[in-house]
């Protein structure tokens, strides 16, 4: 994995954080895509500031906030950025700090590389195949080189957590009654557990973390919400698999939609 990729998305995601941090302490309005979700001034600041960012980088880019690549151009790409700016923009809105920032390296099908950044937080979560996960505090703060990385960050999950029982994180704002249901399955079979909801790709780095053990997904979600966490899960010693197959998400498909998966400890 090229230093240089792994060091523009980081930066790119504090520059992208600072930008909704600005409006965020704003009165804001919010707008409604064609889907009927929220969009502010800080998706779209976040996206440009990304594409900047990663422009000079010569790979192809699709983002939440410019998704409208046909797939006979974009099925041709063998590695590409994939980008949500502003995953969670619900928890924006509630002003809760639960919104994260997203960029993922696909290569074949396959995220490669992910870096999550909560701005809220000042935390960020990075992680590349070979390299392993990682998690940053106060990153913003700090002027950040390859070789400094691994001394700066903990290496993840982490290892000095308290006991606990049987955890599951799940969506703060999608609860659905087939999530209720796989709990319900899920009692049957551990016994007494916990659940914790959070928001944005923070699901996957509480399983990354170890402070969770499993986010299963059972409703909709796009491939830019999915695939910078999937990165950091998977390095961390998670699999995130689809619900019905146990197949690993792929990625750049026809579709842009996600089947059901899981993500769980192994």
């Amino acid at each position: 994995m090229s230093d240089t990729l792994l060091l523009a998305a980081i930066r790119a995601v504090i520059d992208a954080g600072r930008e909704i941090l600005a409006v965020y302490e704003t009165d804001f309005g919010v707008e409604k895509k064609s889907d009927d979700s929220p969009l502010t001034l800080a998706d779209q600041r976040a996206h440009e500031t990304i594409a900047k960012a990663l422009k000079p980088l010569g790979l192809p880019l699709l983002s939440e906030e410019g998704r409208d690549i046909p797939f006979e151009e974009r099925k041709l790409w063998p590695r590409f950025w994939l980008v949500d700016p502003l995953d969670g923009t619900k928890e924006f809105v509630r002003r809760n700090g639960e919104f994260t920032v997203n960029i993922a390296l696909i290569e074949e099908h396959r995220p490669v590389m992910g870096v999550v950044y909560v701005p809220v937080r000042d935390s960020l979560y990075f992680a590349a195949d070979g390299v392993g996960a990682f998690k940053l505090e106060q990153a913003g703060k700090l002027l950040v080189t390859f070789d400094a990385l691994p001394a700066m960050a903990v290496r993840l999950p982490l290892t000095d957590l308290p006991p606990r029982i049987y955890t599951v994180v799940g969506s703060r704002s999608h609860a659905t009654a087939d999530l209720e249901y796989y709990i319900e399955q899920l009692r049957a079979t551990k016994g007494e557990l916990d659940f914790v909801s959070a928001g944005s790709s923070l699901k996957f780095c509480l399983v990354a973390e170890g402070k969770a053990d499993i986010y299963p997904r059972l409703g909709p979600t796009m491939e830019w919400d999915t695939a910078a966490g999937q990165v950091v899960a998977q390095c961390a010693g998670a699999r995130v698999v689809n619900h019905e197959t146990g197949s690993e998400l792929r990625y750049n498909k026809a579709s842009l939609l996600n089947p059901w998966f899981i993500v769980e400890r192994i």
